[in-house]
């Protein structure tokens, strides 16, 4: 029998034709146990004689949604009201919208009588609810609400308890055996419901509803969730039956470590409002069963392997929670690991002590008093430790902002400094272009520092300083060329002299460098080229240690290639002999019978 709450209401509707819709709405205000829909006094009117008809068998569909319009295709119930209420078990609190759509109206007619058929009625709802503490079909099962206990020591945070006198209300957890409907109420014992009704603040929206459940024998019972009313077989958004029948494929259902003796899940992210939790279960007096209920920020205090951080919605009045993880373990509640300790400490030592590297290139600059490319290298490499250190977790000298970009520029700036360092030319253009190089690789440090296109565009910019110096040092050489020898040499003669200066040219390039080192200095730097483009979150530690080995080998077997001092690299060929005159400072009419001038040969 039902309880002694019914709401009822009704519209009388106006008169709408074939294929018109109407559109109503009416709003569940409590937890209830059924929604009837009904067409009350349906009848035909039609226009044309001004008739009115009664209807024997009009089809008037129905579609209701909760909290939207509802639509032909998209809806959460749908019936003809014509022929019968339609029942909505357990309905949502909140609104729900009613769409009325006529159909065949002619047909019920006939096709002669078609035009201007209308049909009317009065749309009447009920809203049946249960006495306070019970529920389900006829009032007979047992409903409880749970008292929120605040807890103190962390925001929105809190457990609940039952309000019933049979149970304690100084401890977390509660037994569940005296809570539970009888089971002698039903043919089918299986089919038993106890429910249990909580509030979710709007504050406390976006944190996890977590439900424990242990026994000293197995547990039968099942649990099944509904936000905003009570959830049934039919009707429910989470469940556990058992441990392989239940909602985890769900994203917002976390499963931990139940077994037949416990049950443990997280509900993530519950929205606000009234949550309905029904447990089916069968008479089992004999077991003991303990329940707890609460709402924690982060799932499992994130693991004891993160922190428990909040932000806000964009409104401002919704707080959500996560979990920031530290760097050994992810997951939304950082129970996955990523690498053990071990492999912890290994990773770290090797993109840390990798960058002893840097020490090869910048010992070579000292060793050839190159000081400004020993200071960026030393410092390259210490900056690049550095940076390491902190993302790895160790420790952090600044903020990891200002690592990442001093690591990134002066790795630039070290690789753009070995080409121009290779140049002879003047020290103020080489400060120039250092100045123009400094610029272009602190604005790729600051924008988008890890693409893979910047080490690239960083042999592209080297190369064109180096280009650019050997260009300058070959137009200073020819423009003292012409000016010596420009106005002076017949066509074959500077043709000739200009063929003789371009291989003297280049037999100074080649003799300028080390091309074995060159070689190797280029299969160094196409290594840290491929460990560059070959690294992932999952290998990043083994390859990033190899690009640092690998840059700042090319870097010091680049410095290598570099001969110090050319002797003849600016001198003219000497021949066997050549002829030392004193000149004759003494006018020519002077000069007779004088002796001529002293001519010594070697």
């Amino acid at each position: 029998m039902w309880g002694q709450y019914c709401n009822q209401n009704s519209f009388d509707s106006p008169c709408h034709g074939n294929g018109e819709i109407k559109v109503f709405f009416l709003d569940v205000l409590g937890i209830a146990e059924q929604l009837i829909i009904m067409a009350m006094n349906v009848t035909f009117s039609m226009t044309q004689s001004n008739n009115t008809l009664n209807a024997g068998g009009a089809n008037i569909v129905c579609f209701a949604r909760h909290g939207a319009m509802p639509s032909e295709i998209l809806h959460d119930y749908s019936g003809d009201i014509s022929n019968g209420p339609l029942i909505v078990d357990s309905p949502k609190v909140g609104r729900w919208y009613i769409t009325i759509i006529p159909v065949n109206l002619s047909k019920e007619l006939g096709e002669t009588r078609n035009a201007g058929i209308q049909v009317c009625y009065s749309l009447e709802w009920q809203v049946l609810e249960c006495p306070m503490g019970k529920a389900g079909l006829n009032c007979k099962w047992e409903r409880y609400i749970l008292q929120t206990v605040i807890r103190k020591e962390t925001l929105f945070e809190s457990y609940y308890i039952p309000v019933s006198e049979k149970v304690p209300s100084d401890s977390a957890a509660f037994p569940l055996e005296p809570l539970l409907s009888n089971s002698s109420y039903d043919e089918g014992q299986d089919n038993t419901w106890t429910y249990f009704l909580l509030d979710i603040p709007r504050g406390a929206a976006g944190g996890s509803i977590h439900i424990q459940l242990t026994s000293d024998t197995k547990i039968k019972h099942e649990i099944y969730a509904k936000s905003g009313g009570l959830p049934s077989l039919q009707s429910w958004d989470y469940y556990y039956a058992n441990r392989t029948n239940n909602s985890v494929g769900s994203m917002f259902f976390k499963l931990y470590n139940s077994s037949e003796e416990k049950v443990d899940f997280y509900i993530l992210y519950v929205r606000e409002g009234t949550w309905g939790f029904g447990i089916r279960h069968v008479n089992t007096s004999k077991s003991e069963t303990v329940m707890s209920v609460s709402l924690e920020r982060c799932p499992k205090r994130c693991s004891s392997h993160g922190q428990c951080r909040n932000a806000f919605d964009a409104s401002g009045l919704t707080l959500y929670s996560f979990c920031a993880c530290d760097r050994d373990h992810g997951g939304f509640d950082c129970s996955v690991e990523l690498v053990s300790h071990r492999g912890h400490v290994q990773q770290s030592v090797a993109l840390i002590a990798s960058n002893a590297a840097a020490l090869l290139p910048a010992y070579q600059a000292l060793r050839q008093k190159a000081f400004a490319e020993w200071v960026l290298f030393t410092a390259s490499g210490i900056s690049s430790g550095l940076y390491h250190a902190c993302d790895v977790g160790t420790w952090c000298a600044l903020s990891f902002n200002v690592l990442q970009f001093m690591d990134f520029w002066l790795s630039f700036m070290a690789v753009v400094s070995t080409f121009i360092y290779l140049t002879t030319i003047d020290e103020a253009l080489k400060r120039t272009i250092h100045t123009v190089v400094a610029i272009l690789t602190a604005m790729m440090a600051i924008t988008k520092a890890t693409r893979s296109s910047n080490i690239i565009l960083v042999i592209s910019i080297g190369a064109a300083g180096l280009l650019i110096g050997l260009l300058v040092e070959l137009s200073t050489k020819f423009r003292s060329f012409s000016l010596r020898f420009g106005f002076c040499m017949n066509m074959v003669d500077r043709q000739q002299t200009i063929m003789e200066w371009l291989r003297n040219f280049m037999k100074t390039i080649l003799r300028r460098f080390r091309w074995g080192f060159v070689l190797v200095g280029f299969a160094a730097l196409a290594m840290a080229a491929i460990s560059w483009k070959l690294e992932t979150s999952q290998s990043y530690w083994i390859w990033h240690s190899i690009w640092h080995v690998s840059i700042y080998t090319s870097s010091f077997f680049f410095l290598c290639s570099k001969v110090s001092s050319l002797n003849s690299e600016n001198q003219r060929p000497l021949d066997g002999t050549y002829e030392l005159t004193r000149q004759d400072s003494m006018p020519r009419g002077d000069s007779e019978g004088r002796e001529r001038p002293e001519v010594l040969t070697i």
